[in-house]
Order: C-alpha cells, then sequence, then structure tokens
C-alpha cells in the first residue's frame, strides 16, 4: 500500500474509533457512575502511557514545559469530558457526535477575530443543524443531553484554544504531554468517584471492554496514530478526513445501537457536517499565507502549534505538539 493510502486510511481509523467513542461511552455509563467510567478511562490511560514513557528510555525525562503546560490543560481536559460523558449519558450517540463537532466552529471564533462574513454564516447553519437535532418528532424543550453536547463543545473549543496558547514556542513532545494530562485527570476524578469504585468489581467482561476500548484506542492509540499519521500528510487532508469523526459517530450509533433519525434530524445531521466542512474550508483559506499577503495582513507567521488547533484537532493535545514534517501547509493539521 502507497504510504499516502496508508496515512490516509490510519487518519480515517483515528476518525472512526473517536466516532465509536460516543457509543460506548455511553454504554458505560450505563452500568458504571459517569465518575467511575472517567476515573477508569484516565487510570487506564496513564498507566498504558507510563509504559510507553519508561519503554523509550532514550528521551530522558520530563521537561518543565511539559510539566507546566501539562497541569493545566489536564484540567482543562478533565472538564471536557467529565460534561462530555454526562452529556452521551442523556442523549443518542450519533447527536452526541454530530453537536460536539461545533467545536471546529466555535474554536476559530474564540481564538481570532476578523473572520470573513462566510464563516458566520458556516457558523449559522451549523446552529440552525443543532436546533433540528433536539428537535427529534418536532420542536420541544431541548433535553439535558444535548445541551450538556453543546457546553461540552463550548468547552472543548476554549481548552483547544489554551493549547494552541500554551504550547507555541515550546519543545514538547506529544507522549509525554499526555502522559501529564492524564496523571493530572486520574488525580482529578479519584476522590469524586471514590464512593463509587466498588463498582467497577461488579462489572462483567463487557463493561471492562468498554472502559478499555475508551482508554486504550480512544485514548492512547488515537492519539499516537493521530501524531504519526498528521506528521505524513498535509493540513487540509488531514482536516478532512479527521473531520469524518461525526459522520462515523452517527453511523456507528445508527448500525450498532439501532438509533434513527426522523426527517428532521435527519436534515440537521447533514446540516451539520456540511456546516463545519465549510467553516473549516473557510477559516483555513482565510489563514493561508496567500490570502494573507493579499490583504496585506502584517501578522507574523503562525507557529505550529499555534496552526494545529485550527485544524481539525480533537483535544489539542495531538496535532498542536506535532512538529511540521513538510514546509508550506504540512504538518499540523
Amino acid at each position: 500500500m502507497p504510504d499516502s493510502r496508508r496515512t490516509d486510511a490510519v487518519l480515517l481509523l483515528v476518525a472512526l474509533v473517536w466516532g465509536s467513542s460516543y457509543l460506548s461511552a455511553r454504554t458505560a455509563t450505563a452500568v458504571l457512575p459517569v465518575l467511575v467510567v472517567l476515573f477508569a478511562r484516565y487510570a487506564l490511560s496513564a498507566l498504558a502511557c507510563l509504559g510507553l514513557v519508561a519503554a523509550d528510555r532514550k528521551s530522558g525525562g520530563w521537561t518543565r514545559d511539559e510539566i507546566r503546560v501539562g497541569v493545566p490543560l489536564g484540567i482543562t481536559q478533565a472538564a471536557v469530558l467529565v460534561v462530555e460523558t454526562y452529556g452521551v449519558a442523556h442523549t443518542s450517540a450519533a447527536n452526541a457526535g454530530l453537536i460536539i463537532s461545533l467545536t471546529i466552529v466555535l474554536t476559530p471564533l474564540l481564538d481570532r477575530g476578523g473572520l470573513p462574513p462566510s464563516f458566520y454564516a458556516a457558523a449559522g447553519v451549523c446552529l440552525l443543524a443543532v436546533g433540528l437535532l433536539m428537535s427529534g418528532n418536532g420542536f420541544h424543550a431541548p433535553r439535558l443531553g444535548d445541551l450538556l453536547m453543546l457546553l461540552a463543545a463550548l468547552v472543548r473549543a476554549v481548552h483547544v484554544a489554551l493549547v494552541g496558547r500554551l504550547i507555541a514556542g515550546r519543545a514538547i513532545r506529544p507522549l509525554r504531554l499526555t502522559t501529564v494530562q492524564t496523571l493530572v485527570g486520574t488525580g482529578v476524578f479519584l476522590l469524586p468517584a471514590a464512593s463509587g469504585l466498588p463498582a467497577l468489581t461488579r462489572v462483567g467482561a463487557a463493561g471492562w471492554a468498554q472502559l478499555l476500548y475508551l482508554s486504550l484506542f480512544c485514548s492512547v492509540f488515537a492519539f499516537l496514530a493521530q501524531t504519526w499519521a498528521v506528521q505524513r500528510t498535509s493540513a487540509s487532508r488531514a482536516s478532512l478526513l479527521l473531520g469524518t469523526e461525526p459522520v462515523w459517530a452517527a453511523a456507528v450509533g445508527i448500525g450498532l445501537a439501532g438509533e434513527h433519525f426522523t426527517p428532521l434530524t435527519g436534515l440537521g445531521a447533514a446540516l451539520m457536517v456540511a456546516g463545519t466542512y465549510w467553516g473549516q474550508a473557510v477559516e483555513r483559506g482565510h489563514r493561508s499565507p496567500e490570502s494573507h499577503r493579499a490583504a496585506g495582513a502584517r501578522r507574523p507567521p503562525e507557529t505550529p502549534g499555534e496552526r494545529g488547533t485550527r485544524d481539525g484537532t480533537r483535544d489539542g493535545t495531538a496535532l498542536t505538539t506535532a512538529p511540521a514534517r513538510h514546509p508550506a501547509g504540512s504538518g499540523p493539521g
């Protein structure tokens, strides 16, 4: 298989794994308290990351920057996951995956101004899509899960924008940063989940399979695979392939969980995918070197870390820390 196709396949696999994470989280929270699920997911991820770090003896220990940046980002990432997991526990996996994709258009709004009118039009399409997704069989009061997923999209956008600011200009290794974040998340959820931890001893093989899938595949594997792949393709191509995550979320929810779309929610799903892709394309074109030169922009070029936060990242960790491998736009994103 040619290298380009192998890279595309890896990115699609990452998007598929992330898309399936909503159903896995929903299934896990059906048998365990949300906080216990989050603690187990973080603890298992931390153990896996520590094992990988221990195996990589040549790269040395953690740097001050990796710890100083990892701690606050671990806290904000934990905030994303707690709202997201409570949200998916009260809505469908398909809706969760589609609504959370609002992050793609919310992040540029938080991270920079001066976007063209077409970007705001794309954001408006996404908001209309959210309204249709919440409507179900007809317009009614928003459901708790959908509102929580809206909040999760906003919190994730804040987190991704913060990643860009904190790591810009710093040499931070992706695996080390992720390990710090997972250790912080484990500590954050240990006490809140303590009273429910005995429930883990009563979870069957299926429950543990969901927890292991969330931690080892949706977190550790997807992160490392994404980091490997985005260094070997263009920012535009990586964004396009990773942006299929909500499509996979809907497909998994419908195919494996028996969820279904009404005509209104089906229209909302289509508008959400179209709106996020449109907004992503507009924002990417707006910040391209060609558009800056055409506009006579005086703003200095963005660092790889800054670019990564605006190119389809899923929590900001992988793309924003991966070093650029090719010139002129390739690399992070």
